[in-house]
Parts: C-alpha cells; sequence; structure tokens
C-alpha cells in the first residue's frame, strides 16, 4: 500500500493540534494508502513542541521535528519534505484553513498520473481588505514575471515522490516553495477550495510580515526587477534625447530655453529612480552574500 506523508509546518499551535490530528484522521478513513504525519515546530513559544510529544506517544505514525529557533514557514516546508519517505506528500496547515477533505480528491487525481496537484483558493477567508489586495499584486506580479497562473495560489499541495526528490535537492537556501513546485514542470493540476476559519488562535501573519514576505520571495524567486531598472533607464534616456532635441531646435530657431521647472523635476525623478535601482541591486547582492555563506537553512534541535 502507498504511503502519505502529511507534512504541517506550525508556529504557537498548541491550541489546534488535537483537533487538527483527530479532524485528519478522521476525514482520511477512506483513503486507501498508509499515513505519516510530519510536524514541524519552528521554534514556538507556547507548548505546541510538548503537544507534538503526546501525540507522538499516542501514534508511532506521528513525527515531529523541532527547530532551534524560529526560522520561518520555508523552512519548516522543506524540513518536512526532506524527512519524508511517502510515495506522495502533501503540505498542510496546522490551523486547518486547508479542508483536509480536500486531499482525498487530490490523491484521486495522482492516482490518475497527475504529479503536482496545486490547492487553489476560491475564497481568501476572513483576510483585511489590505491583505487580499497585497496578495492580489504580489501574485500577478509573479505570475507575469514567470509566465504561469499563480494567481490564488497557496502552500497546499500534493505532490508525487519524484517532485519532493527534486524540490529536496535544491542547494538554495532562499526558497519559495510555492513557486518551485510550478518551475519543477512536472504534470501539474489545480483543485479549487475554500479557505476554512482558524480552528483556534490567530494569525502569525502581520501586515509588515506579509509585506517582508512578498519582496524576499520575489527577490529570491525571479531577476525581472533588474530588468525593470533598464527599461526604467531607457525611458529616461529617450525623455532626456527628446529634451535635448527640443533644445538644440529652440536655440537654432532664436527662442529662449525657459525649461528649468522641467529640468528640476526631471532632476528630481531621475535621482530617486538611481536610488531605487541601487537599492534593488543591493537587495539581489544580499541575497548573494546569504548564499554564498552557506549556512544551513534550519537548525534542528530534536526529533522524533
Amino acid at each position: 500500500m502507498s504511503l502519505l506523508s502529511i507534512i504541517v509546518p506550525c508556529y504557537n499551535e498548541e491550541e489546534s493540534l488535537d483537533t487538527f490530528y483527530q479532524t485528519v484522521q478522521a476525514t482520511l478513513k477512506p483513503l486507501k494508502m498508509d499515513i505519516e504525519y510530519i510536524f514541524v515546530d519552528d521554534g514556538s513559544k507556547d507548548g505546541t513542541l510538548l503537544k507534538l510529544k503526546e501525540l507522538h506517544k499516542a501514534d508511532p505514525q506521528v513525527h515531529y521535528i523541532s527547530f532551534s529557533r524560529n526560522f520561518g514557514k520555508e523552512a519548516a516546508v522543506f524540513a518536512g519534505l526532506r524527512e519524508s519517505r511517502g510515495d506522495a506528500a502533501v503540505v498542510l496547515d496546522a490551523d486547518l484553513q486547508h479542508p483536509p477533505s480536500v486531499i482525498l480528491e487530490m490523491a484521486a487525481l495522482w492516482e490518475e498520473g497527475y504529479e503536482v496537484i496545486e490547492g487553489k483558493k476560491s475564497s481568501r477567508g476572513r483576510e483585511s481588505f489590505f491583505h487580499k489586495l497585497m496578495a492580489a499584486t504580489f501574485y500577478k506580479m509573479l505570475s507575469g514575471f514567470m509566465k504561469m497562473d499563480m494567481n490564488d495560489s497557496s502552500d497546499y499541495k500534493f505532490m508525487d515522490r519524484k517532485v519532493v526528490d527534486v524540490l529536496c535537492s535544491l542547494r538554495e537556501r532562499n526558497t519559495f516553495f510555492r513557486a518551485l513546485s510550478f518551475w519543477t514542470g512536472f504534470r501539474t493540476t489545480t483543485i479549487d477550495y475554500e479557505v476554512q476559519d482558524r480552528v483556534a488562535g490567530t494569525t502569525k501573519w502581520s501586515s509588515v510580515a506579509l509585506v517582508r514576505y512578498a519582496c524576499n520571495n520575489l527577490i529570491s524567486f525571479t531577476n525581472a526587477p533588474l530588468y525593470m531598472i533598464v527599461v526604467v533607464g531607457l525611458l529616461f534616456f529617450l525623455i532626456g534625447l527628446i529634451l535635448t532635441i527640443d533644445a538644440v531646435v529652440d536655440h537654432y530657431m532664436g527662442v529662449a530655453v525657459d525649461g528649468y521647472p522641467t529640468l528640476l523635476v526631471l532632476l528630481v525623478i531621475a535621482t530617486g529612480c538611481i536610488m531605487f535601482s541601487i537599492g534593488i541591486v543591493g537587495i539581489y547582492i544580499a541575497k548573494i552574500y546569504d548564499e554564498i555563506k552557506e549556512r544551513p537553512q534550519y537548525i534542528i534541535r530534536e526529533k522524533e
């Protein structure tokens, strides 16, 4: 019988874990696959680790990994993937906003030969207007850069073993799991789901954290912003060329050149664009610096 690895990143999810485990167990009973759980404690500050130890003691198929500190969800997902042994793996949030019943449909599509089944949000649940706006803007930009439709995508994915092996072989430290599954190029399909209310607790993502997360992933996954600098530079070159031609023509026609306000505005805008461009290049250099140090993506304190 095939084995399914359920990978669950956790950060301060003590209140959710019992309900999560019982719900998933009950929901997946019709699934004709053996199941292993891999919970990844991402440096939680509550009793998440103690709760995971209790679950492991009650069910040997429940495994846990505990980080030495908080390394972020990306690190937690990849730690779970690297520890998984299943013929397929699914990444699932501990707060049950990813409805476990969808796994049954994902498994059926996997048996039909699909290697990546992407969970696609048909609704974003009770998110703030700012959160929805930022998410829509980010994914439209990324979809345009990647030439792939990543709108309403999520970390809720069901993947064949060969896909997991490819992702685990990647040596980069700054990963973006949500986009890398597209990048692998395996046979992919999508399945819609509605984001559910959290079973307990509150979201761990602040507005600032979401903006930082979006910017980091955009820079980490694509070099398109560097090409945008070239486009902006060409645009200002064309504007400058037009103004130069206009000034030369006015000079030979004996018309007084009265363009100081225009020149001042252009100078301010051009300076701003230069500083912005230097900032983008600086961020890429910082990412390169992080990669060449070759520090581990995460540090495991204990696992079982």
